[in-house]
């Protein structure tokens, strides 16, 4: 099943009971840059209420009610982003209390509905997991696997030579056998996969 990211920020605001909810929704590669947005948002908006947050981001996922009634806000935001699939995404809501109590139900709604109404204009795109394939290659074969990676439009994330040419690649994991078939075929068999170390 495919997992979605968003192409670029989103953001509502919503009034509801002289209360302002205002959701952010942003793209995030993990939970260090996610909290720095929070952290941002906290400064910008130092007269609100809570910011409360709900983040997808694989092992990393977590939210925060930020002193909200415990599962009133960070749970259901975190809820919207299942609903539609998303992952390394970041959703935040500011509230600006108005002086109304809205009670538990109220404000499960209030937070649901302020993510979804940041979503409403999202575009979403597909998720490709990414993996990492090291090469080692002699130096007479270089320039040819160099072209390859480029027109597979792979990205070669480093690049080191000293008795031999060592490569890594970033590339989709759906592609990987077929990415070291090629490449062997390409270097008539001369090209070696040493195991990453983790």
């Amino acid at each position: 099943m495919p997992t979605y990211s968003l192409a670029a920020a989103v953001n509502a605001e919503l009034d509801i009971r002289k209360s302002r909810f205002i959701a952010l929704v942003v793209p995030v590669a993990d939970r260090v840059s996610a909290m720095r947005i929070i952290d941002g948002l906290r400064a910008q908006h130092r007269a609100a209420s809570h910011v409360c947050w709900a983040l997808m981001a694989g092992g990393q996922s977590g939210m925060s009610d930020d002193g909200e009634p415990s599962g009133t806000a960070g749970r259901p935001m975190l809820e919207v982003l299942r609903h539609h699939e998303l992952d390394g995404v970041l959703a935040t809501v500011v509230r600006y209390y108005g002086g109304v109590k809205l009670g538990a139900g109220g404000l499960v709604r209030a937070y649901t509905d302020a993510v979804a109404a940041a979503l409403k204009n999202a575009e979403r795109i597909e998720r490709v997991a990414l993996v990492n394939l090291q090469i080692e290659i002699d130096y007479a074969d270089e320039a040819r696997v160099r072209r390859w990676v480029e027109q597979q439009a792979y990205i070669l994330a480093e690049s080191s030579h000293s008795s031999v040419v060592r490569l890594l690649v970033h590339l989709p994991a759906g592609a990987l056998d077929a990415a070291r078939a090629a490449l062997r075929d390409l270097t008539q068999g001369r090209i070696r996969f040493p195991s990453l170390v983790p």
